[in-house]
């Protein structure tokens, strides 16, 4: 299974991350969901400033193989998009845990963090797919 899986993050059932640093929320794709996915050739991501909410589609990733969408795990106001992925979506294909990163959030409050799974949690659902 080698997925590097921080044990720091939070994790949602659709296989995104969520590094909480205060109030700031880091998003991104698993490993896992990028090898499901397979190459990933574009990445449609929501404006700067844009409110979302928990578990909605902020965003869609295409790869190769899939069109999937992509789940907020807070909700919160989107405050930085990683632009270069627009340019260079293949940053989710080398590393999407750390520079292949999709947005920064906001959140509205750190409550919504219970909804979400921690990594020994996640590891047991992908281990189970």
């Amino acid at each position: 299974m080698g997925f590097h899986i921080p044990e720091d993050y939070y994790y949602t059932k659709e296989h995104e991350w969520a590094q909480v640093d205060e109030n700031i929320v880091t998003v991104g794709i698993t490993e896992f969901a990028q090898d499901q996915l397979g190459e990933v050739v574009y990445v449609e991501l929501p404006e700067e400033g844009q409110k979302i909410t928990q578990g909605q589609t902020f965003g869609v990733i295409e790869s190769v193989k899939a069109v999937s969408d992509l789940y907020a795990p807070v909700s919160g106001t989107v405050i930085e998009v990683n632009a270069s992925l627009g340019d260079d979506p293949s940053v989710l294909n080398d590393d999407p845990v750390n520079e292949g990163w999709l947005v920064r959030i906001e959140m509205d409050t750190e409550k919504e963090l219970a909804n979400l799974m921690r990594a020994p949690d996640y590891k047991k659902l992908i281990s189970e797919k």
